[in-house]
């Protein structure tokens, strides 16, 4: 009857304990978790069920190890705030996978993203056909985001970014088959540099961006 009661108690501090570590971390739907808060959401359950099962430890044991985790994932959060090679080794960045209509089909294999994968997220966007797809992205946290062709189906273009947060993108200015040589030009025009832009995109032959000194 000891045992069942300490069982008890430990699991309600720990149900307690966990809501009050999620609200500080900030936490999103189980969909959106990156790598690192996937990583520390396995281990904090790993820790509170053994703790809840070995009801002879002390119980701090456990909290200490959450606390660090929590420190640790506060801390990686501010980094990969202030850099985007950080953000991007860790979390991953947007892969295109259907463009213009065509699929891209060696961004797939990159991805190991089978052609099953693909037609069932499209049927769960009440998609039959992919050729009602003009451009897909396989975002990080494995979903696909999509843009249909409009009513006419004519083209669009889509808003690629060419800088962001000072990095050049290099994909995208292959996409639009440009290079670094056009886009230096054309922000010395500006009295610009790369490093002074905090974010670019090109769209209809035009370059729109936001300067960090705007900020």
């Amino acid at each position: 009857m000891e045992e069942l009661f300490k069982v008890i108690l430990r699991t309600t501090f720990f149900y307690f304990f966990i809501v009050l570590l999620y609200r500080i971390m900030g936490k999103r739907e189980i969909g959106q978790l990156g790598i690192i808060d996937l990583i520390v959401s396995i281990l904090i359950a790993e820790l509170v069920a053994i703790s809840i099962e070995n009801i002879n430890d002390s119980i701090w044991l456990t909290v200490v190890p959450l606390g660090l985790l929590v420190f640790l994932e506060l801390m990686l959060a501010f980094v990969s705030i202030k850099s985007r090679t950080f953000r991007t080794f860790f979390g991953g960045k947007p892969s295109l996978i259907i463009c213009n209509g065509h699929v891209n089909y060696q961004e797939m294999v990159k991805q190991r993203y089978s052609m099953d994968d693909l037609l069932l997220s499209l049927r769960q966007k009440s998609i039959k056909n992919i050729e009602e797809v003009e451009y897909a992205f396989l975002e990080p946290n494995g979903k696909l985001s999509i843009f249909k062709y409009n009513f006419f189906r004519t083209r669009s273009d889509y808003p690629m970014p060419l800088i962001v947060d000072g990095e050049l993108q290099k994909k995208a200015l292959s996409h639009i088959h440009k290079n670094k040589y056009w886009l230096e030009k054309e922000l010395n025009q500006k009295n610009l540099t790369i490093e002074e832009v905090f974010y670019a995109f090109y769209k209809g032959r035009k370059i729109y961006l936001i300067k960090k000194s705007e900020l």
